[in-house]
């Protein structure tokens, strides 16, 4: 007897409904952006155990504090920053990857930086004219908004009070002032935490 052979899963059927029931449903309506949402393989930037739960409308842990977040918040947030394909940008990764893959061929250079390399102060180099933070901070730190250009954009989960929302702001002068926006489930990113103060 002849044994079939093991054919690879196919996720297409899950990445179409992903677009059409998480994506489409909760206002992620944007061509480009569905399209990006639905040329990437989600499957991929998760270890082998966790591939058929790749499109839950949930984040999905990698280990060692690190996350896939849900379909719903990179798709609502690549429509909200609305990269140009002039824009020089950077991605502060929650590491998993998928969020600068989704980016890379809309802008014209990126720059992928961890969370511990993003509270590192930048010394020179072009700053950003788009900045997304994949994970929700409670605030932003002098060294992230130093390599932001002036007038630039920058996209984020945001954590107020442990209610975490999608958040969008743009730099003026040394500031940046965020505007709260969609209330959505989003891994924290504890390096962006605020410093806690000592009371008496």
């Amino acid at each position: 007897m002849v044994e079939a052979p093991i054919r690879p899963t196919d996720y297409t059927a899950a990445r179409k409904a992903m677009i059409d029931s998480q994506l489409r449903t909760s206002g992620v309506t944007a061509d480009w952006a569905v399209a990006r949402m639905g040329s990437v393989p989600r499957e991929n930037y998760v270890p082998a155990s966790a591939k058929g739960v790749a499109y839950v409308d949930r984040a999905i842990p990698l280990g060692d504090g690190k996350f896939l977040a849900a379909p719903l918040f990179h798709g609502m947030m690549l429509q909200e920053a609305a990269p140009k394909p002039g824009d020089a940008a950077i991605v502060v990764d929650g590491g998993s990857g998928y969020l600068p893959e989704l980016l890379k061929p809309l802008v014209a250079s990126l720059r992928v930086l961890t969370p511990e390399e993003a509270l590192v102060s930048a010394r020179g180099g072009k700053k950003a004219d788009l900045l997304l933070v994949d994970g929700a901070i409670e605030h932003v730190p002098a060294s992230l908004a130093k390599r932001l250009a002036d007038s630039g954009r920058l996209v984020t989960g945001l954590c107020v009070n442990g209610v975490t929302r999608l958040a969008t702001g743009r730099k003026a002068g040394q500031d940046i002032a965020l505007l709260p926006l969609a209330e959505i489930g989003i891994p924290r990113l504890p390096q962006f935490d605020t410093p806690k103060a000592w009371s008496f």
